[in-house]
C-alpha cells in the first residue's frame, strides 16, 4: 500500500531571510539606477589641491636640498681625511725606513742594537716602555720612535673619523633618494590633477596667473618711480642687497626646477643663494638655513628691497623683497622666476632677513 506523506514545509526563518535579501537587492538596484554620476571637480577645487601638492613638493625639495648639501660637505671632508691619511702613511713609512737604515748600519758595524731589534720585531705602540728597560736608545732613536708612535695614533684616529663619516654619508644618500622620490611623486600627482582640466580651464588658470604677475610688476615699477619716504616702498635696493636684487631681476622668466641653483633654472632658495653670490655674499643653500644669514625683520613695513622674505610656518619658501608688498621669487614647478604679491604666496609671511 502506497504511503501518503504531506509535502515538507519550507523553514519559516529561511523564507524570511530570502525575502529580506531580495527586497534589499531591489532597493540597491533602484538606488544604483537613480544615482547621479560622480561630479568632476571644479577648476577651483583642482587648483586648491594642486597648490597644496606643490607646497608639499617644495617642503620636500628643501629637505632634499639640505640632504644634498650635507652629502657634498661629507664628501669633501672624507676626501680631505683620506688625503691626510695617505700623506701620513707615507710619512710613517719614511720614519720606519729611517729606523731600518739605523739597523742596517749597526749590523754592518758589528750587529743590531738590541733596542732596534726589539722595535723591528714588535708593535711599536708599546715599544718605548719595553725599550726603556734596556736603556740603550740614543736620543735620535727615542725621538724617531716617539714620532712614529704619535703618527700611528693620528692615523688611527683619522681612519676612525673617516669610517664614521662614510656611514653618515651612506644614510644621507638614502635620505636624499627618499626626498627625491617624494618630490617626484607630489609633482606627478599635481600633474595628474591638472590633466583632468580642459584646455579652456588650463588657459583660464594661466591667464589668472599672468594677470597677477602683471599687477605685481606694476607695483614694483610704481615703487621704483615713486619714493614716498617709506623704506617699504623703495623699489631699488642699495649695497649688496641691491646687487642681489638686481641679479634676481636678471633671471625673470627663468624656469623653476627643484634642486636647481642656476644659472638656467632655480628653486626658491636656489635663486636667493645665487643672487647673493652675485653680490659677493655667501649665504646657506636652504631656506631654513638662510634665516640665520642676517638680522631678522618682523614687520613687513620695515622691509627694504633685497631683504630675504620667508613664508609658511616651517619656512620652506623664500624670496627677495621687491618693494610695495611684492617679492621676486621662484614659486614652484611649472612656473618661472617672477614678481608676486606677498598676499598671494599661499602661506603667511613670517619675517624678513637683512643680510
Amino acid at each position: 500500500m502506497a504511503s501518503h506523506r504531506r509535502p515538507k514545509q519550507p523553514n519559516r526563518a529561511r523564507v524570511t531571510v530570502l525575502t529580506t535579501a531580495a527586497a534589499a537587492a531591489v532597493v540597491l538596484s533602484s538606488q544604483a539606477a537613480n544615482a547621479a554620476p560622480s561630479e568632476k571637480p571644479s577648476k577651483g577645487e583642482v587648483k586648491a589641491k594642486v597648490d597644496k601638492l606643490y607646497q608639499e613638493a617644495e617642503q620636500a625639495t628643501e629637505k632634499y636640498n639640505g640632504a644634498k648639501e650635507k652629502q657634498e660637505k661629507l664628501q669633501k671632508e672624507i676626501s680631505t681625511i683620506q688625503d691626510n691619511v695617505a700623506k701620513g702613511q707615507q710619512e710613517l713609512n719614511e720614519l720606519r725606513d729611517g729606523l731600518g737604515s739605523m739597523a742596517s748600519a749597526q749590523y754592518r758595524s758589528g750587529g743590531i742594537d738590541p733596542s732596534l731589534q726589539l722595535f723591528l720585531s714588535a708593535d711599536p705602540d708599546d715599544y718605548l716602555d719595553k725599550a726603556s728597560a734596556l736603556d740603550q736608545l740614543s736620543t735620535q732613536q727615542v725621538d724617531a720612535l716617539k714620532e712614529i708612535q704619535e703618527k700611528q695614533r693620528e692615523l688611527a684616529q683619522q681612519r676612525s673619523e673617516a669610517s664614521e663619516k662614510l656611514k653618515d654619508l651612506s644614510s644621507t644618500r638614502t635620505e636624499l633618494g627618499k626626498k627625491k622620490t617624494e618630490v617626484q611623486n607630489k609633482l606627478g600627482a599635481a600633474q595628474k590633477l591638472l590633466n583632468t582640466l580642459t584646455a579652456e580651464e588650463k588657459a583660464q588658470l594661466a591667464e589668472e596667473e599672468d594677470r597677477a604677475t602683471r599687477a605685481s610688476e606694476r607695483e614694483v615699477l610704481k615703487a621704483t618711480s615713486t619714493d614716498t619716504g617709506s623704506s617699504a616702498s623703495v623699489g631699488s635696493g642699495s649695497g649688496r642687497a641691491g646687487a642681489a636684487f638686481a641679479a634676481a631681476q636678471s633671471k625673470l622668466g627663468t624656469p623653476y626646477v627643484y634642486g636647481a641653483t642656476g644659472p638656467s633654472s632655480y628653486d626658491c632658495s636656489g635663486l636667493t643663494s645665487w643672487a647673493y653670490a652675485q653680490a659677493g655674499v655667501s649665504i646657506p643653500r636652504t631656506s631654513e638655513a638662510q634665516t640665520g644669514a642676517g638680522t631678522k625683520i618682523y614687520s613687513a613695513s620695515q622691509l627694504q628691497v633685497g631683504d630675504l622674505v620667508f613664508f609658511f610656518n616651517d619656512l620652506h619658501h623664500v624670496g627677495l623683497y621687491a618693494g610695495n608688498g611684492q617679492v621676486i621669487h621662484a614659486p614652484r614647478s611649472g612656473t618661472v622666476v617672477r614678481y608676486e604679491s606677498m598676499n598671494t604666496i599661499g602661506g603667511p609671511f613670517m619675517f624678513g632677513v637683512r643680510v
